[in-house]
C-alpha cells in the first residue's frame, strides 16, 4: 500500500489534470474495443508502435479467423502471423497459453464477466493470465468496463515523474497504486488524466530533451524547476 498522500500532492496532481485537460481536452469514457481485441491488442503493445500492433493483429485475425484457432495454431504460424510487433515470439506463446485458459476457465472466448466484479479482483483475475502485468490489467478494467483503475504506461509515468506526482525512483509497477491515490475514484477522470499525461508525454514531455517552452506545466513541475528555470 502506497503512504497516504498529503492535501498539497493531491491538489499537484489535480492541477495537472486541469492543466493538460484544457490543453488536450476532455474525451468520453467508451469502449473503444470489445474486451478480448483490447486484452490481446494490448499484449502485443508491449514495446510496439500503435501502427505494427494493429497490423499484427489484423494478420493474426485475418489469418486464423477466431480466438480458438488462434490458440490451436502451430506456434510458428502465429509468431510469423504477429512478426510486426516485437519479440513475436515470446507473445505469440503467451497469447494462447491466455486464450486456453480464459476459455477452459469460462467456457468462450469472452471476458465480458469482469464487468461484474471489484476492479481489485479483476486485476488479480487478469494478472494471473501468462503475459498480463498491472499496466495491460488496468487499461482493459478501465478501457472497456470502466473500473476505477490507472494504466501507468512509459508516457504517464515520465510526465508524473517529472512534474513530481511520483518518488524519483518509484517504478511503473508502484507508480500505479501511488498515482490512483493521489486521484478521485472516478472512471472519467482516471481516463482522461492516462489520456492527457499520455499525449503530453508524446507531444512535449518528451524523453530526452522535454519541449518545456511548450508546457502549461513549469510553474508546477520539478524538473522545470530543478532543471531549467532561471538558466
Amino acid at each position: 500500500m502506497p503512504a497516504k498522500p498529503t492535501p498539497a500532492l493531491k491538489e499537484k496532481a489535480m492541477e495537472t489534470y486541469r492543466r493538460l485537460l484544457a490543453v488536450y481536452g476532455e474525451q468520453p469514457l467508451v469502449p473503444r474495443r470489445e474486451p478480448m481485441h483490447e486484452l490481446i491488442s494490448t499484449m502485443l503493445s508491449h514495446r510496439t508502435t500503435q501502427r505494427n500492433e494493429a497490423i499484427a493483429y489484423q494478420n493474426m485475425r485475418e489469418r486464423f479467423g477466431s480466438w480458438e484457432a488462434i490458440r490451436d495454431a502451430p506456434v510458428d504460424e502465429l509468431i510469423q502471423a504477429i512478426e510486426p510487433a516485437t519479440f513475436p515470439e515470446v507473445k505469440a506463446p503467451r497469447i494462447q497459453e491466455a486464450l486456453d485458459i480464459i476459455i477452459r476457465e469460462r467456457g468462450e472466448p469472452s471476458i465480458d464477466f469482469l464487468a461484474d466484479l471489484p476492479a481489485e479482483e479483476g486485476l488479480a483475475w487478469l494478472m494471473a493470465l501468462p503475459g498480463v502485468g498491472i499496466k495491460t490489467a488496468s487499461l482493459v478494467l478501465l478501457f472497456c468496463f470502466a473500473k476505477p483503475v490507472l494504466p501507468v504506461d512509459t508516457h504517464v509515468h515520465r510526465v508524473s515523474g517529472r512534474v513530481g506526482l511520483i518518488g524519483k525512483k518509484t517504478g511503473a509497477t508502484a507508480a500505479h497504486a501511488d498515482l490512483l491515490a493521489l486521484l478521485p475514484p472516478d472512471p472519467h477522470v482516471l481516463f482522461n488524466f492516462h489520456v492527457a499525461l499520455l499525449k503530453h508525454g508524446q507531444q512535449v514531455c518528451i524523453w530526452g530533451r522535454p519541449r518545456c517552452e511548450q508546457c502549461p506545466l513549469p510553474s508546477i513541475c520539478n524538473w522545470y524547476q530543478e532543471n531549467r528555470a532561471g538558466k
